[in-house]
């Protein structure tokens, strides 16, 4: 499993641990396994990336790793302690270490809320005093480059989506949690702004000693940010390892297939890359032994007869594939 071999790379426990999650959703054709037996870990003070198509698992995974959907099997331990089997009573005090970031800016803030008061709201549970409380809200909204004289007193919809999503950064990192999840925390903004955002994240981390989890669709905005990657694909890991390996070496055909789909920025350059061809199966019927057998060029028989358990396929490299890619070699100097 990706997690097996990993957390004691740099001599350390790791901060989040998850043993074999599984997360199901029913719909009206079935039971959906969004997370099919996924495992790792993460280390502290890391940011680990998390990267695939729409649909792949990445947000139910990293919503149930904070309890903010159901789990449907698996461990989940985080500083020591197995979130999965904590009741919701024992579980409110642990959630001050455990904050979130979402997808959408504006949607994740209450409407009728000033931001003074959503910044808050989370110290206000933990019974921080309300004189404190307000020294507090204004020191993170400077922290996250928002005047408090300015925007405490403004409402959501007074917000640009940044904005929004520094106020999001605020109200997260006041409670000074140990693990942040960012779920495409920078995929509703325009260009520029993402840019800012990923910058005040980075800015941040070592400020408050923060183990980042970021769940991302974009390849370069998880380069950016990440220490090590995971790759999933219809629930599965794929590959896991150190960001610069991963992208320089894909060991994974798919991971290889997403890389290779990215056009170059240059629009005078062609399209060098091999486009990924097919469509994702239905999660409602994968199909038998590798999910990516049906669009994976290296495909043989075996693939589908038995999936692939993920496995240690280079030093710290981790792929589910009976073909793993090997490095191309260098090149001697004449």
């Amino acid at each position: 499993m990706a997690g097996s071999g990993t957390a004691h790379l740099r001599g350390e426990e790791a901060l989040l641990s998850v043993r074999n999650l599984v997360v199901e959703h029913r719909t009206r054709g079935g039971t959906v396994q969004a997370v099919s037996d996924v495992s790792f870990d993460v280390l502290p003070g890391e940011t680990l990336g998390v990267v695939g198509e729409s649909g792949c698992g990445k947000s139910s995974m990293g919503r149930a790793v904070l309890r903010l959907g159901e789990l449907t099997s698996g461990e989940v331990t985080c500083a020591g302690v197995r979130i999965d089997r904590t009741g919701e009573r024992r579980l409110r005090p642990l959630r001050r270490d455990l904050q979130m970031i979402f997808q959408n800016p504006l949607g994740s803030l209450n409407p009728r809320r000033h931001v003074k008061e959503i910044v808050a709201e989370g110290l206000a549970i933990a019974g921080t005093p309300a004189a404190e409380r307000e020294k507090l809200v204004a020191d993170m909204l400077t922290e996250v480059g928002l005047d408090p004289e300015r925007f405490s007193d403004v409402l959501p919809r007074q917000l640009s989506g940044g904005q929004a999503q520094r106020v999001s950064i605020a109200r997260a990192l006041a409670l000074k949690p140990k693990l942040l999840i960012c779920d495409e925390p920078v995929s509703a903004l325009d260009v520029s702004v993402q840019a800012q955002i990923l910058n005040l994240l980075e800015k941040l981390k070592p400020e408050f000693g923060l183990t980042i989890v970021f769940i991302a669709h974009d390849l370069a905005v998880v380069r950016s940010v990440s220490d090590r990657v995971m790759v999933m694909y219809l629930g599965k890991v794929c590959e896991f390892g150190d960001s610069v390996e991963v992208y320089d070496a894909p060991a994974h055909p798919y991971t290889r297939a997403l890389l290779e789909s990215v056009p170059l920025p240059d629009p005078d350059e062609p399209f060098a890359g091999s486009p990924l061809e097919g469509e994702v199966p239905s999660p409602l019927a994968p199909p038998s032994g590798c999910r990516f057998r049906g669009r994976c060029p290296l495909a043989q028989e075996v693939c589908a007869r038995s999936e692939p358990e993920i496995r240690e396929v280079r030093p710290g490299r981790f792929a589910a594939c009976h073909f793993p890619l090997q490095p191309e070699p260098t090149p001697r100097e004449p």
